[in-house]
């Protein structure tokens, strides 16, 4: 996907890490302490122009997701989503119970989409606030907007479970979507819970991977290669202007003084 064919409004630097701390278990439920799991995600929103013949109040169509960072199936971990509308939508609180987490709808006007996740039980009991930014057009003018080229707003989080409960690591420590810190030495996590197969490899699932997403060709791509490479040449840039100005310095201290 090159940057010419996408409008590109935001992608989030640095990463935001959510912490989620299920609090006291009622059930006494095992966790495994010294242990994080961090699910990256990604927010985000992708609108196109109908064009110049689109109704007065319904000038672009327009999708509103909650995506695995490498466009991983986060039905692993989340259980639903909840959309948030502006109250001149029909049914403005929109349920999204199964991945992909994805709402479409068509509209005219820009707005906050406030976010509700709900996890798993195993994972944690509380929800998950977050909020995005509806943006359907360009932030700089330059000429009529093509139907053909969406404009994508994307925000890159992660989300960690400090001290996670057996049972979630048992069912989830080889998705892709979930990212697991070094387990204690001598700790063996239990076998598979009832109905998750001992031969059952994550990585085979097909069900709400957004890889087969309809609008997956838009998506922004978020990596820690990528951000580093950005860290290190916005650091060379620094040093170069640090550099620069000490040179010009130099040569202003050289100059003989007017009299």
């Amino acid at each position: 996907m090159e940057d010419s064919h996408v409008e590109i409004l935001s992608a989030s630097t640095p990463k935001l890490r959510i912490g989620i701390d299920g609090g006291d278990d009622k059930n006494w439920r095992r966790r495994v302490n010294g242990v994080e799991v961090s699910v990256p995600i990604v927010c985000g929103s992708i609108a196109f122009f109908r064009g110049k013949k689109a109704k007065e109040y319904r000038t672009h169509n327009w999708s509103v997701y909650v995506r695995g960072a490498t466009n991983e199936d986060l039905g692993v971990v989340i259980r639903k989503v909840i959309f948030h509308l502006h109250p001149s939508f029909k049914n403005p609180t929109r349920v999204v119970e199964s991945p992909p987490f994805t709402l479409s709808e068509c509209g005219w006007g820009e707005f906050k989409i406030d976010i509700t996740v709900f996890f798993h039980a195993d994972a944690c009991e509380r929800k998950l606030e977050l909020s995005h930014l509806l943006k359907l057009n360009p932030e700089i003018y330059s000429g009529p907007q093509s139907p053909n080229v969406p404009v994508v707003t994307e925000s890159y989080n992660e989300i960690v479970f400090p001290d996670p409960f057996e049972c979630f690591l048992a069912r989830a420590h080889n998705h892709p979507a979930v990212h697991v810190s070094k387990l204690p030495e001598g700790f063996n996590l239990p076998p598979p819970p009832p109905g998750v197969a001992a031969d059952e490899s994550y990585y085979k699932m097909k069900k709400g991977d957004t890889k087969d997403h309809p609008l997956s060709h838009w998506f922004l791509k978020f990596s820690e290669a990528d951000e580093l490479f950005k860290l290190t040449a916005t650091r060379h840039k620094v040093q170069a202007d640090i550099a620069e100005l000490k040179r010009r310095l130099v040569v202003v201290d050289a100059q003989p003084e007017q009299f």
